[in-house]
């Protein structure tokens, strides 16, 4: 199966929906990420249409990478 290019906000954190659709990639509140995002912790946002907001799945692996390596610094790099 092919990795999606964007993610959603729920595939990344917690949200209602995680009931019936599985864990998040990063355990946090959708609004502890939105203030990493506003932070720079998180990557910024791409606005896909006018209601359709997603990040780019690369930058959000590289995230994840940086919090395993216990390192968040602004722009969630090392």
């Amino acid at each position: 199966m092919t990795k999606p290019a964007f993610l959603r906000l729920n595939q990344i954190v917690r949200t209602k929906s995680h009931v019936t659709a599985g864990q998040p990639l990063i355990p946090v509140s959708r609004s502890t990420w939105w203030l990493w995002v506003r932070a720079g912790k998180a990557p910024k946002p791409i606005k896909l249409g006018k209601r359709t907001t997603a990040w780019r799945s690369a930058d959000i692996d590289a995230l994840i990478a940086t919090l395993n390596a216990g390192d968040v610094t602004k722009n969630g790099r090392q």
